[in-house]
């Protein structure tokens, strides 16, 4: 049997001070994350902070007529749920889960008390959303300016880069509608990465063989990206 993960597998709580992980700590639920699950829709209450350690959960803007494109993601790096501390109640976003995984949660009471009460805690939460900010402009700029191929790239590296395995599950309704394009324009680009060698396609998986050569098809969105992550989360604990 695989150990259970801890809370600091999730980078923003291994940064907390071990006094205040250790009042987070009994309150926190260890729970599953279902590709495809919606954690919560638009304008609906949000219940829990979520602290992925091995899920991503992509954030998603939905239009009047059903349309949708990413705006931002969080993976083992971060937290989901930021409306909970920043003194709101609901968001016009959405959030699923596009890889399958674990992740800790906060109930909302406990939350809001623990960032009022914690100075460390309240830092890095702001610390996260601010990068979360950045990462919303930078994609937004990625999805306007740069090709389908590109998009495809950046997305998988930044996938990659929140996993220890090189294969996702990924249903091609759920990509284009990361990436705001049509399910065609998804099988083009997907086609034509496999043709060059950097990964194997089929309908719901993909692999990637040539993570070099994915890097020297994307677009500089993704570099920004990683400088962005790697700014806001210390590759390394203080205290824990």
């Amino acid at each position: 049997m695989t150990a259970q993960a801890g809370p600091t597998d999730n980078r923003l709580l291994s940064t907390v001070p071990l006094d205040d992980l250790q009042i987070l700590i009994p309150l926190l639920q260890f729970v599953p994350m279902a590709l495809g699950e919606m954690v919560f829709e638009p304008d609906q209450a949000q219940q829990f902070l979520y602290f992925p350690t091995s899920a991503i959960v992509s954030l998603h803007y939905v239009t009047a007529s059903g349309a949708s494109a990413e705006s931002c993601s969080v993976g083992r790096e971060g937290v989901v749920g930021a409306p909970i501390f920043m003194g709101g109640v609901s968001t016009s976003s959405s959030a699923v889960v596009t890889r399958s995984g674990m992740a800790y949660r906060l109930p909302q009471r406990a939350a809001r008390s623990e960032f009022l009460r914690s100075a460390p805690l309240q830092r890095i939460l702001l610390r996260h959303t601010s990068s979360l900010i950045s990462q919303t402009i930078q994609i937004a700029a990625c999805n306007r300016f740069h090709s389908v191929s590109q998009t495809l790239c950046r997305w998988l590296l930044t996938t990659l880069d929140r996993s220890a395995e090189a294969a996702l599950v990924m249903t091609q309704e759920l990509l284009a509608s990361i990436l705001g394009v049509r399910r065609e324009s998804i099988t083009a680009a997907a086609l034509r990465l496999q043709d060059a060698g950097y990964i194997r396609y089929r309908r719901g998986h993909i692999l990637v063989t040539d993570r070099a050569g994915l890097e020297t098809e994307t677009c500089e969105c993704y570099g920004a990206l990683r400088r962005e992550f790697a700014m806001a989360i210390p590759a390394h604990a203080p205290a824990c």
